[in-house]
């Protein structure tokens, strides 16, 4: 496509077009646009170019195309230390394996993918955004009322959103007495230190 910098994968997942490979039902798709929702909104009132819109789209709209696989299938094609996670989540890494095997080369793209559901101190802006919007995105039916007003303050108050977000994720981590990923512990600690968003109520 002449003049789109962006992989054809990317482009076409921001225009709406599920990769043929995806594996994703209906209710997972509406899940995916609403998602998707959020980021384009998100995206435009933070005044982003039209091309950097292109890359949040698509990270949301790709980041639960392999949620409905069979989780042995998705574990087969992992090889890094995420081949070692829980089965719900192996769903992000796998779809960053595909599509780095089809080309795509944004390695901030995929990160944020691949870690949706994790959290990853590399993450940016993007990154930080698609974990924040699927945790808020409305059709999820659990504490609405909290997930409603962290949404009210998306995107200008981002880090400290995004810092509810991981709090609450730890709290049902160590309530349900999972173990906390290495990963999700030092975007923790990292997001304590941006001025201003550990000390928001």
């Amino acid at each position: 496509m002449s003049g789109d910098p962006h992989h054809p994968r990317v482009a076409a997942a921001a225009r709406g077009e599920l990769p043929p490979w995806s594996r994703a039902t209906a209710g997972r798709r509406e899940h995916i646009e609403r998602v998707a929702g959020l980021i384009e909104s998100w995206a435009r009132t933070l005044g982003l170019d039209p091309a950097e819109r292109v890359r949040w789209t698509a990270a949301a709209r790709l980041h639960d195309a392999l949620r409905d696989a069979d989780p042995k299938e998705l574990r087969e094609e992992l090889s890094g230390p995420e081949w070692t996670w829980p089965d719900p989540l192996l769903h992000g890494p796998a779809v960053a394996v595909r599509l780095r095997g089809e080309g795509v080369d944004d390695e901030a793209l995929l990160l944020a993918i691949a870690y949706h559901t994790v959290g990853h101190p590399d993450f940016d802006t993007m990154g930080r955004a698609l974990y924040a919007a699927d945790f808020l995105e409305p059709g999820r039916r659990v504490q609405e009322e909290r997930r409603a007003a962290l949404r009210e303050r998306m995107p200008h108050e981002l880090d400290t959103v995004v810092l509810h977000v991981v709090r609450a994720r730890l709290e049902h981590a160590l309530e349900a007495r999972r173990p906390i990923f290495s990963e999700t512990a030092a975007f923790w600690s990292q997001l304590l230190e941006v001025p201003g968003a550990s000390d928001a109520g």
